[in-house]
């Protein structure tokens, strides 16, 4: 066999891995890399941390100098309390929660809707002192996922001081209730 062709092959495939090894790799969440230029293609020696682009020859990271460029912000964190999964015998499941973050809180619930009707959901978040924030979602059929979310509210209390409900029912005069979900809810066999 003709050895240049060989490492040419060898070449070429390993150049086009690249791409595809960064891909599987993904961020290291792990702590390790802070966001400042680390990372399979920075210790090959194939990226630029500057805003120009890859229209610059790559450097050395033994080379590099100058100031590094910031991770992605810090997202916040947010906290939840949520009830249990819930189902009915209509085709409809939910899951509703509590979450609070940046002195904010507000309701959200997760549905899937396959009862093969439009719904109408309402939402009601329930805080101290009597406050009360609610919205109605229009729920459309079909095995999709979606969310039904309040506004954002400036939060008063303790967390645990707020709980939320959702109704699911059928948008006509009887208003049938099919599933009602809460964040407080105990899980189905306790007490």
């Amino acid at each position: 066999m003709n050895l240049r062709l060989i490492g040419i092959g060898a070449g070429v495939l390993i150049i086009l891995s690249l791409p595809l090894a960064g891909a599987i790799a993904g961020p290291d969440f792990a702590g390790q890399d802070d966001g400042k230029g680390g990372g399979l293609f920075s210790a090959l020696g194939l990226s630029d941390s500057s805003p120009t682009g890859p229209e610059k020859p790559a450097r050395s990271p033994a080379a590099a100098a100058g100031p590094q460029q910031p991770g992605p912000p810090e997202q916040p964190r947010t906290d939840s309390t949520c009830g249990p999964e819930v189902s009915s015998p209509h085709g409809v499941e939910a899951q509703t929660c509590v979450l609070v973050a940046e002195g904010r809180t507000w309701g959200r619930s997760y549905y899937r809707n396959t009862s093969g009707r439009a719904l109408d959901a309402v939402l009601t978040v329930m805080g101290p002192a009597g406050r009360t924030v609610q919205i109605r979602c229009a729920v459309g059929p079909g095995d999709e996922p979606g969310l039904c979310e309040t506004p954002r509210e400036e939060s008063t209390g303790a967390p645990d001081s707020y709980s939320a409900v959702a109704e699911f029912a059928v948008p006509d005069d009887e208003g049938q209730l099919l599933l009602r979900s809460g964040s407080n809810s105990p899980a189905p066999g306790d007490g």
